[in-house]
C-alpha cells in the first residue's frame, strides 16, 4: 500500500511538473521534483532514482493506469506534454471506479441522517449527480458555479496537506494594495471558501493576529522545516460566527443591527437568511420586512448590503447607515461625472 502511495505522489509530482510549460524538464529535474514531494508528504530522505521515473513516465503513457499521458521528449533531452491542456487529474473515469464510486455513496447515503454526516449530504448529492452523468453519458444534473481562471487553486492540496502534517509555510504574497510582493513565515491552520474564492487562514507569528490570505495572491509556497509549528487550537466555528464572509475585526463586538427589505427581496432574504442571527421583527403590509441581524460588520457584509440597491434600507446603527449613504451618494456622483462627459464629448 505504500508503494502504491509513494507512485501516486511520483505522477502526481510529474503531472504537475509537465503541465508547467513556462520551464524545462529534464530527466533529473523530475527525479528532484520527485524526491522533494516524497520527503514533503512522507519523510522520505532517499532520492528518487532515474529507473523508477522512467517507468513511471511510461506507465503514464500506457493504458494500464487509464492516463494515456501524451508525454513527448522534445531535443532528445526535455519532457512535456504534447497537449497543453492535458492532466493526469482530468481523464475520465473508468467502469471499475464508477462501480466502486457507486457503491461507496449508497454505503454512505445509509449514514446520511446521521448528524457526523450532515454537512456533508450536499456533497454526496453532487458525487451521485457526477456518477450517474458518467453512467449514462449525459450531463450531469447538478451544475455548480465555478470559476476556471480563478488563480492559486493548484496550491489547495500541498497547503491543506502541511495544515495537516503542521508544516510552517514560507508564502510569497502579493496583496492587492501592497506595490510589491512580500515573503514570510505562515503557520497554516484551516482553509476556509466563501464567494467562489478560497483563503488561507493562520498567523505569521504567536504575537499577531489571525490573518487571512487569498489563495489567488499567492505566488508561490515554500516549507521551513526548521521552525517550530504554532500549536493552537483553532475553532473555525467559533471565529467565524458573528461574521459573513472572511474578514474578522478583533476586539470588536458583535452589534444590532437593523434592515428594512423591499416586497421583491423578502422572499430570498427571508427563505436565505444573510447571517444565522437573522430574525424577522415586522412584516409590513405592503409585503415589505424589517429583519435584525447580530454581528460584526466588515467589508463582505457591506458589499452584500449594497448589491441590494434600493431593495434594502439600513435603519441602524447609525454610523452603518450614514456610511451606507456616502457610498451610495459616491456612486451616484461618479454616474453623474461620467454621464456628462459623454455627453461633452458627443457634442
Amino acid at each position: 500500500m505504500a508503494q502504491n502511495k509513494n507512485a501516486l505522489i511520483r505522477y502526481k509530482t510529474i503531472d504537475k511538473c509537465l503541465q508547467n510549460q513556462y520551464r524545462t524538464w529534464t530527466l533529473e529535474d523530475l527525479m528532484e521534483a520527485c524526491s522533494e514531494a516524497l520527503y514533503e508528504y512522507e519523510g522520505k530522505e532517499s532520492p528518487v532514482s532515474k529507473r523508477t521515473v522512467q517507468l513511471d513516465i511510461q506507465l503514464m503513457r500506457s493504458e494500464k493506469l487509464g492516463y494515456n499521458a501524451p508525454i513527448v521528449v522534445y531535443d532528445k533531452k526535455y519532457y512535456k506534454y504534447d497537449d497543453e491542456d492535458y492532466s493526469i487529474t482530468d481523464i475520465p473515469l473508468t467502469e471499475t471506479d464508477i462501480n466502486v464510486l457507486t457503491e461507496t455513496v449508497s454505503m454512505l447515503k445509509q449514514f446520511k441522517d446521521f448528524s457526523l454526516f450532515s454537512d456533508v449530504s450536499d456533497i454526496l448529492q453532487r458525487l451521485e449527480d457526477k456518477i450517474y452523468a458518467e453512467k449514462s453519458h449525459t450531463q450531469p444534473v447538478i451544475h455548480l458555479d465555478k470559476n476556471d481562471s480563478l488563480k492559486g487553486l493548484h496550491f489547495l492540496d500541498e497547503i491543506y496537506q502541511s495544515i495537516i502534517k503542521k508544516v510552517v509555510l514560507v508564502i510569497t504574497y502579493k496583496s492587492f494594495k501592497a506595490k510589491e510582493e512580500q515573503k514570510f513565515n505562515f503557520h497554516p491552520f484551516i482553509l476556509k471558501e466563501f464567494n467562489n474564492r478560497w483563503f488561507l487562514v493562520g498567523r505569521k507569528k504567536g504575537s499577531q493576529p489571525i490573518a487571512n490570505l487569498a489563495l489567488d495572491r499567492i505566488i508561490a509556497v515554500d516549507y521551513d522545516f526548521n521552525m517550530p509549528y504554532l500549536e493552537q487550537k483553532f475553532d473555525a466555528e467559533s471565529f467565524y460566527r458573528n461574521v459573513i464572509g472572511v474578514t474578522v475585526n478583533t476586539g470588536v463586538k458583535p452589534r444590532r443591527i437593523e434592515l428594512w427589505i423591499d416586497r421583491l427581496n423578502a422572499p430570498y432574504v427571508l427563505t436565505k437568511p444573510l447571517h444565522n442571527s437573522q430574525r424577522l421583527i415586522k412584516e409590513n403590509e405592503d409585503g415589505s420586512i424589517i429583519i435584525h441581524l447580530f454581528l460584526i460588520e466588515n467589508y463582505e457584509f457591506e458589499r452584500i448590503l449594497l448589491g441590494f440597491g434600493n431593495g434594502l434600507e439600513v435603519l441602524r446603527p447609525k454610523n452603518l447607515r450614514k456610511r451606507t449613504i456616502q457610498t451610495l451618494q459616491k456612486t451616484v456622483r461618479m454616474y453623474a461625472e461620467k454621464q456628462e462627459l459623454q455627453q461633452e464629448q458627443q457634442e
